[in-house]
């Protein structure tokens, strides 16, 4: 994830020096969507009652008939990883440039995804645990395990290839036009492989090469690639990249309802993200002068400080606030229907705001230093490999299988192994005499 902003403002000189050294565009863009992907979440669960009374629960935003267009423009993950890549571009030059290694970067990265999903994980065993012990219905406890967990896929992704980005820095840096090819020309090589065969897990491939393409389009970003290009050249980029996408979805390959395209990752993400980082960057100038202003510049920095909270906690708040308006006379409308619409803003401002109160005591975990302190040592190679793959296996997880109990469990048990592993180990005394008499 992107690191918080610093609210800034051009009439003080050290902090419009630091306004110079930051793309705060990519702060704004990257809270918009987060927010984005709230709303749709909140649009796609309905719970409420019907006419008779009786709960209904439906997807009242997919069931539209626009839903499918929509997709194009909504589905913004592309952009996320392509953001997330050039952050992490960026703070792995830095780091490189002050003597880290690719084993710091790692270890700071699956820090910074690991601990913040603990606690989600550990909510999670409790409730779904309680649940079980005191009888809820099996089917209604595995639907809504299935619903809150859908985002979590994320984190396996996201952790996946930004442990790749020393080795997909390097080879950006030697040749970027031919990295970016080997990358595409894989993920299509997935895709058909998956067409021809029909086994759908042969795409999960396709979460280092297609995610990993869009992340590098990152890179690009930070080199000023984009943005060397004039605004007529961006627009055509991004249409070229729409019309690339159609042949596919035409063929039947893919569907034309680009959220269904996410899992597995497919090619037309790599197209998507191609059209959005070109988007922004004929936005770039516009938005830049809008994150000028400090009022902007606080908004952003207060979402963006606890973005990944945010992300991580806005489903489970969705569908409690969904449970708990069943209990209130008239607060619950039969979904998809006009006063559901009408409702929904009220609704936004209440999960927002809950999700806000959540974020209060949670968002130290996603602010964990990462820096060793004097009289600490990092941990060993080996333990930050095994730290960054016990992180990964419980969001993989439950992207293949679902959330349920178990997995609830297990996952709490490997990120509590992963962060424990991650952290810094203090000096012996003794040594560190030794250390003193001999330097």
């Amino acid at each position: 994830m992107p690191e918080p902003t610093r609210v800034v403002s051009a009439d003080d000189p050290a902090r419009a020096a630091l306004l110079a050294r930051r793309d705060l565009v990519v702060d704004l863009a990257r809270v918009a969507c987060v927010l984005l992907v709230v709303v749709i979440h909140l649009l796609m669960i309905g719970v409420g009652l019907d006419r008779s009374g009786a709960i209904t629960v439906s997807r009242p935003l997919e069931a539209q008939p626009w839903f499918d267009a929509a997709t194009w423009v909504g589905q913004i993950m592309p952009l996320f990883f392509a953001l997330g890549g050039f952050t992490a571009v960026t703070s792995w030059r830095s780091m490189s440039r002050r003597g880290g290694t690719g084993v710091d970067f790692i270890r700071a990265r699956t820090m910074r995804l690991a601990t913040p999903a603990l606690p989600l994980f550990a909510c999670f065993a409790v409730v779904l645990g309680v649940a079980t012990l005191t009888g809820v219905d099996p089917a209604l406890l595995e639907t809504v395990a299935a619903g809150v967990g859908t985002p979590l896929w994320f984190l396996a992704a996201f952790l996946l290839v930004q442990c790749l980005v020393p080795v997909l820095a390097w080879a950006h840096g030697r040749a970027p036009r031919l990295t970016l090819a080997i990358l595409a020309a894989a993920a299509v090589l997935v895709d058909a492989a998956r067409v021809a065969t029909g086994v759908d897990d042969v795409g999960l491939l396709n979460l280092v090469f297609v995610w990993g393409f869009t992340q590098q389009l990152g890179f690009w970003y930070a080199d000023g690639w984009f943005r060397r290009r004039t605004a007529p050249q961006l627009v055509g980029l991004a249409a070229a990249a729409y019309l690339l996408t159609w042949p596919g979805v035409e063929a039947g390959w893919y569907s034309p309802d680009m959220l269904t395209n996410l899992n597995p990752p497919t090619v037309p993400l790599m197209l998507l993200g191609v059209a959005q980082v070109s988007l922004l960057s004929v936005l770039h100038a516009p938005l830049s002068s809008l994150m000028s202003s400090r009022a902007a510049q606080a908004v952003v920095f207060a979402v963006g400080s606890r973005a990944m909270t945010v992300y991580l906690w806005h489903l489970p708040v969705i569908v409690a606030v969904a449970g708990l308006a069943l209990l209130v006379p008239g607060a619950a409308p039969e979904p998809a229907s006009p006063a559901w619409w009408i409702s929904r803003p009220v609704v936004l401002l209440v999960v927002l705001a809950l999700v806000w109160a959540v974020s209060l005591p949670l968002a130290r975990f996603e602010t964990i230093a990462t820096a060793i302190s004097d009289g600490f040592r990092r941990p060993s190679p080996a333990a930050v490999v095994v730290a960054a793959v016990l992180a990964f296996v419980p969001p993989f997880a439950v992207m293949q299988w679902f959330l349920d109990l178990q997995l609830a469990v297990g996952g709490t048990v490997l990120l509590a192994a992963s962060v424990i592993l991650d952290r810094a180990r203090r000096v012996r005394a003794a040594r560190r005499l030794d250390d003193l008499t001999f330097s």
